[in-house]
């Protein structure tokens, strides 16, 4: 019989919870702005709190919200055919109104107050929810299951920034790319047009670089494809002739007006952001933006120069030629297996 693997906890040392959530793991908050027109201010009040005869006042302006009252946002008139049926003021029920309002929870590992939605269900709780939001639940699970979630996240975060370097000012038209794709996801066609609807909580779909990012190429109204969630996950630093079948390509040069020889072709980085690292001010300028975490700019040299023969690293005399050192060692390491993906 194969060994039962050992059990894994983890043990906390120099946790303490803020004074403002001791007690307050199953408290419910309703949050919901002020109905002074004239005010912004954001109201958080407990929902046991909240009886028949409530009262309300806003710290900010005084504004009180209570039980039966109403206030008025406009005067209307109902007409048929130019004769007044009937006319009065356009009123909100205070009572509607803290009704509708979102609820929320003290997280109690990281003490913010988030959506009700962002924990998980646990039906022993008095609150319906876990005490710990499913951020600092996934953080802990990446702990004790050894997956290093933050570590690869922050990864993923040094390399956004990077790729953002090479994006110029530019306005991206959502409306018209999902109008473009029939607001439906370009891969399996599944209606996406709720992401358009004002208010809406969560996007189904997303937009994807359809010349990827991951070789320099920005998202712009005219490089983005609509997808799912799931199929722009998929499709995620892939070329489109790597991930898209032929006759989905060339509906997607019709749709973007890329060329269907380039998507069908070899990968290749954007010249113009290859251009821009051929300038020694522009090289310098990302050594010194990331400082802290140079790994992923010396990956993007790793593969620009094995892809291209282009090696960045010459555009400026001035970067140290440890730099070199450090690329060529990664590079080493990648090969070999071995490279510590830290981000560090």
């Amino acid at each position: 019989m194969a060994r039962r693997q050992s059990y894994t906890r983890v043990v906390r040392s120099n946790f303490q919870s803020p004074d403002h959530v001791k007690g307050m793991g199953d408290r419910v908050f309703r949050g919901f702005q002020c109905l002074n027109k004239d005010c912004i201010n954001f109201i958080f009040v407990r929902e046991d709190s909240l009886d028949a005869d409530f009262s309300v006042n806003c710290e900010a302006c005084g504004f009180v919200h209570a039980a039966g009252e109403t206030v008025s946002l406009y005067d209307y008139e109902l007409l048929r055919d130019d004769e007044k049926i009937e006319d009065g003021a356009f009123q909100i029920l205070h009572d509607d109104h803290l009704k509708d309002a979102q609820r929320y929870k003290y997280c109690i590992v990281c003490g913010t107050l988030k959506p009700l939605e962002q924990f998980d269900r646990h039906s022993a709780r008095a609150s319906g929810r876990q005490g710990e939001c499913t951020l600092c639940k996934q953080v802990y699970n990446s702990i004790k299951n050894q997956t290093r979630l933050v570590e690869q996240h922050r990864e993923a975060s040094q390399k956004r920034r990077l790729y953002t370097q090479f994006e110029q000012p530019s306005k991206l038209d959502i409306r018209a790319i999902y109008d473009r794709f029939g607001c439906r996801c370009f891969k399996c066609g599944v209606d996406l047009a709720s992401d358009l609807e004002a208010g809406a909580l969560q996007k189904l779909g997303n937009l994807d670089h359809t010349l990827p990012v991951f070789y320099l190429w920005p998202l712009t109204t005219n490089n983005a494809t609509l997808l799912c969630r799931n199929h722009n996950g998929e499709k995620a630093e892939k070329w489109p002739g790597a991930y898209y079948e032929d006759a989905e390509l060339r509906r997607l040069s019709a749709l973007t007006g890329i060329e269907y020889r380039l998507m069908a072709g070899t990968p290749n980085f954007n010249p113009e952001a290859l251009e821009w690292l051929g300038k020694p001010e522009f090289v310098e300028s990302l050594f010194e933006k990331f400082a802290r975490y140079p790994h992923e700019l010396l990956r993007l040299r790793n593969r620009i120069l094995a892809a291209t023969g282009f090696d960045f690293l010459d555009s400026s005399a001035r970067i140290s030629p440890d730099w070199r050192k450090n690329a060529d060692a990664l590079r080493g390491a990648t090969a070999a297996g071995t490279e510590d993906t830290d981000g560090a």
